[in-house]
Order: C-alpha cells, then structure tokens, then sequence
C-alpha cells in the first residue's frame, strides 16, 4: 500500500498519533545511528542520502530514506525528498510505503504536543509561535490538542509571512494574533507556552524573558551551529529531550552552552524513555513545579517515524 501525501496526512490524527508516540518509547524499539553519505551529481552540487532505520524485532521494521539534492532550486524543484516503508518483522515483506515529508513534519509536531503533556502547565490557555512555516503550521494544532490553548500569538521576521498564517489560522476558527517583529520580548513574557521552528543561527527566544511557569518547545537547531534560545534559558530551564544521544550530537542549543561551560549534558533532566515509562513525572515530578520554567529540545528520531507508520497502518488497513 502506497500513501501519498494527504492520505498519509488523513492516516496520522493528531490525538492518535501523540498516544502513538507516547507508546513506541515503551517498547524494545532499535534504533541505529542515522546514515549520511554525499553523492556527487556531475556539474552540480553534492547531494545527500540520508537513511534513517528502526525496528521492533518480531513485529516492525522500518526506514526513512531521504535525498537532499540542494542544486534542485535552481531548477525550480523541490530540493528535499523523502519515503518511509514500513516492513513486516517476521517476514521482511512491504506493509506500506508513506510520505515522508509529511510524516516527519506530523511526527515532530506530534512529539512536541507529548512534551507538553508532560511539562508544561495544564492549564496553559495562550500559546506564541515563533516561525511561520511548515513546521509552525504542525506545531499549533497539536499544542491545541493537548492543552487548552484560546489564544495564539505569532511572530515572524517577514511580517507577511506572519500575517498569512494568522489569516489561516482565523479561517479555522483559532484566535490568532500577529507579532510585529518587534515585539517578541513582550509576547514571550506573557504567554504560557511557547513554540520555536525556525532556521535561526542565533538566539531568538531569551531565558530573561521567560515567566515562571512557562515551558519553551525547541524544534529548529538541528545542527551544531542553529540556536534559538541562550545559554541563561539552558542554566534557568528543567531541559527534557526526545533522545539524549541526538539532542547532544545534532542541537547548537545544547551543544553550546555545554562547550561554552553554562551547562553539562547532566543539565538534562529526563529524556522520552523515562517520560513515556513513567520513571520520571515531568513537571508534577519537579520541586517547584508550578513555577519551573520546562524546556523541551526536540532532535527527532527513527523510533517516532516507526510508531508513525505503525498507526497508519492500523488506520489504512
């Protein structure tokens, strides 16, 4: 069975799929280092190949194979494309063959809404977006799903970009509220939960601006050199990650503040294998968990695309 696109969309609900999520991380799931390799294209930019396994024995095995061919922009094309196919475990035969742009963009928003079941405050009801594409688009609606979010501010360097996405945002009944580009800090300070995907190289979000009680969701820094908070928001937060081992290979805004000596990868309290067992309660866990400001920093993994795909398969059939 193939999905395209908007089945593989249809095929991953929200709700489902955070609980799907939250069960893959309790279970004997395997995931091996991530494989780069760069492909030379003749008069053209290197490209790469990414290969991304996981399996359960017995029952599940599945790889994301992904191709970055930068010099496609220039022709117009789009640069990244990806598939995930999703095997049997006893037999190795094809199950099912997924999107897998939309599956990781609907697992990584997905994996942000479990972190914040788990930390941030459950009465969290205003909610600021700082981005405003793809990602941003994900990360809203499933925040709203786990908490009761009535109030969404957004913010964007490009005050069009930011404007069109409130303006789709209200088309679906969401309160919206656009950000000039200079009000960042003010927003930051007032609202209860805040969402980061951008491509940024440099903080963006500051700790001095955080409230007591807030928790800040960090999507983009997906290598060494992006950041989108300092290094007094890693001292000051309770930091919980999807995977130890990714977050300390692949995020600036860990990497950072541990080489600049701010912090020790002991900063981190707790990864998704202690949340989703229970060994740690996240915020109820915490001392001072009214006032704790929480930090997730999503690196992403192998093992939410298998808990993906293994929910659409239940749901396709």
């Amino acid at each position: 069975m193939i999905l395209d696109k908007e089945q593989t969309y249809k095929a991953l609900p929200w709700k489902d799929l955070i609980d799907a999520i939250d069960k893959v991380f309790t279970e004997k799931v395997i995931s091996p280092t991530r494989h780069h390799h760069t492909m030379k294209v003749p008069g053209d930019m290197d490209a790469s190949l990414l290969l991304m396994p996981a399996w359960i024995e017995g029952r599940f095995s599945g790889v994301k194979i992904v191709n970055v061919f930068p010099g496609n922009n220039k022709r117009g094309l789009v640069g990244l494309t990806g598939h995930y196919f999703l095997s049997c475990g006893k037999t190795g035969r094809l199950l099912l063959q997924l999107d897998g742009g939309e599956l990781t963009s609907r697992r990584t928003a997905a994996a942000s809404a479990l972190a914040s079941r788990y930390l941030s405050r459950e009465d969290s009801k205003t909610m600021l977006m700082v981005g405003t594409g793809r990602m941003a688009r994900n990360l809203i609606p499933a925040h709203m799903k786990v908490r009761p979010i009535k109030t969404v501010y957004v913010w964007g360097r490009n005050l069009d970009s930011t404007n069109k996405l409130v303006a789709e945002l209200k088309g679906k009944g969401i309160k919206a509220i656009p950000c000039e580009p200079d009000q960042l800090q003010q927003t930051v300070h007032k609202v209860d939960l805040v969402s980061c995907a951008t491509m940024s190289n440099e903080p963006l979000v500051m700790g001095e601006w955080l409230r007591d009680g807030t928790h800040l969701d960090l999507v983009g820094s997906f290598t060494p050199k992006m950041r989108e908070t300092n290094n007094t928001t890693m001292k000051i937060g309770e930091i919980f990650v999807d995977t130890r081992d990714g977050a300390l290979s692949e995020s600036g805004d860990l990497i950072t503040p541990i080489k600049e000596s701010a912090i020790t990868k002991d900063k981190i309290v707790a990864d998704f294998f202690e949340l989703c067992s229970g060994k740690h309660k996240g915020r109820k866990g915490l001392i001072n968990s009214k006032q704790a400001i929480t930090v997730f920093k999503s690196a992403g993994t192998s093992i939410e695309d298998l808990g993906a795909a293994i929910l659409a398969k239940s749901i396709a059939g």
